[in-house]
């Protein structure tokens, strides 16, 4: 599955287009770590819980969207992006979208 953030892939042919396509996960990390994090806010610093669990959360969003375009019958996904909410307070949704298409091989 090919996968960009533009609206073409340079030397590819688009044969189809399936439409869009999107999934998403909503994600929290656990008490212990969220108290962690809490301590982090007071002195600063880049807080790894969240960035883990953030890419966690891309990779579960990205993973599901290609089950999704697949299953329409593409092989490739253009015009890709992420998205991301808070839901409530150390819980996140991160949602990935974009456009199904069938691309030349």
């Amino acid at each position: 599955m090919i996968i960009v953030t533009t609206e073409n892939i340079p030397g590819k042919e688009i044969k189809e287009v399936f439409g869009f396509v999107s999934a998403s996960t909503v994600r929290t990390k656990n008490i212990g770590k969220d108290i962690g994090a809490g301590f982090k806010t007071l002195v600063g610093g880049e807080i790894k819980a969240y960035q883990e669990m953030m890419e966690e959360s891309r990779k579960i969003a990205i993973g599901r969207m290609v089950e999704k375009a697949e299953a329409m019958g593409a092989n490739a996904i253009v015009g890709m992006k992420i998205g991301t909410s808070a839901i409530m307070q150390g819980a996140s949704e991160v949602i990935a979208y974009g456009t199904a298409v069938l691309i030349e091989e």
